[in-house]
């Protein structure tokens, strides 16, 4: 027995040694860091929209027809451009219409993105010139075009808006981005960091498996050697 779960132990733990680490290191750090500060929650500023006015708006269905769509989801918001109509259709794509005009929000332009952001950051940072992506980055977590805004403040904090609506759809920051690289770490998924049932994640928890149970039995083994020594050496002779 002691030799087997020896060879087990050794072998197996060449293999998952390195992982394990990565597990326990990506917990420290998951847990020491706040998740509010991974998602620069302390970058948000905090301010109201306007009210939505009381009168004066188009309805959904004019909004629709200007469009030429039949939408599935209708919601009216109150954004930095004023009111408007978040439309879907059947086909999942979203069309932004002024609620005022009942016209297509073209995207913002570079200036207007960059001072949106910096209306919605809250920090000593500053912006910089916005990055248009017609592809959003991955770490974007969001499909479709947007604006990047960056700030250089000590996190390089990253701001994705929104170019129909002026909203931040999503805050990076290199404490997101080390986070990030420790969780795909800990998931073992480096493509997409979603899939945390992947048959990568699997086949090494089932190889770690067998490295706790065999070191639990070397353990076993050595402390009942170590018990009967002691008992041994307090025998009288």
């Amino acid at each position: 027995m002691l030799r087997l779960s020896t060879q087990i132990h050794k072998w197996l733990a060449l293999v998952v040694g390195l992982q394990v680490v990565g597990w326990v290191l990506g917990g420290l750090v998951m847990t020491a860091i706040p998740i509010e500060r991974v998602r620069s929650e302390h970058h948000k500023a905090s301010f109201q929209a306007s009210p939505l006015p009381a009168e004066g708006l188009v309805g959904y269905a004019v909004a629709a027809r200007a469009m030429g769509i039949e939408p599935v989801e209708a919601t009216l918001r109150s954004t930095l451009r004023g009111p408007l109509w978040v439309l879907k259709d059947a086909g999942g794509a979203t069309h932004v219409v002024d609620a005022v005009t009942g016209r297509h929000v073209t995207p913002l332009p570079a200036t207007e993105a960059r001072l949106l952001a910096g209306t919605q950051y809250q920090g000593k940072g500053q912006p910089a010139v916005p990055r248009w992506f017609a592809v959003a980055p991955q770490e974007a977590g969001k499909p479709g075009p947007v604006w990047r805004v960056d700030f250089d403040d000590a996190e390089k904090t990253s701001f994705y808006i929104s170019p129909e609506t002026g909203e931040v759809v999503s805050r990076r920051s290199d404490v997101w981005r080390l986070y990030d690289m420790f969780w795909r770490i800990h998931i073992l998924d480096f493509r997409t960091g979603d899939n945390f049932n992947n048959p990568l994640v699997i086949a090494m928890a089932a190889l770690t498996l067998p490295v706790a149970i065999t070191g639990l039995i070397l353990l076993w083994i050595r402390l009942g050697r170590d018990l009967k020594a002691v008992l041994a050496r307090r025998r009288p002779g």
